[in-house]
């Protein structure tokens, strides 16, 4: 045993006294590559299914943005009409796949709406996109401050 750590401290190789396979010297590497290759394809495997959490969260933002505009319209368009804007908006939301969670009719014809849309996929366990949309008349503000005041797309006074 003595000559074997000789060889080792000198740097000189692996000693001729070291049985093969005996988990020490050169063999004792045998096999890194698969665990190297495994852990590199974990990671991918992991990022690809962050991406497509990511990805279906988008989704389910976007649906439930889609559902309050169009719930939003269909209450403002009810109101204006005079039937109950809050359940016209809650059965458009339906129609388009997300819920209902809040309705409030505001002054001068104006109905804002928000909306929650259960993710599905990996990002269900994230919760559920929310998203809220206004319509109605636009509020009264200061002349000159809409959006049509900065091209001049109005008739002059």
């Amino acid at each position: 045993m003595g000559r074997a750590v000789r060889w080792r401290e000198r740097g000189l190789g692996r000693p001729t006294d070291v049985p093969p396979g005996s988990g020490r010297g050169a063999d004792s590497e045998s096999g890194a590559g698969t665990v190297l290759v495994l852990g590199i394809v974990a990671a991918v495997l992991l990022l690809a299914v962050g991406i497509a959490a990511l990805g279906a969260a988008q989704n389910a933002r976007g649906a439930a943005q889609a559902a309050a505009d169009l719930g939003a319209l269909a209450g403002a368009t009810a109101l204006r009409d005079g039937f109950d804007p809050c359940g016209t908006a809650g059965a458009a939301v339906a129609r388009n796949g997300a819920e209902l969670a809040s309705c409030e009719v505001r002054g001068g014809g104006v109905v804002r709406v928000v909306t929650t849309r259960a993710a599905v996929g990996p990002a269900g366990s994230l919760g559920s996109a929310r998203a809220t949309a206004r319509a109605g008349p636009r509020e009264s503000g200061p002349r000159g401050s809409g959006p049509q005041s900065a091209g001049g797309g109005g008739a002059a006074p």
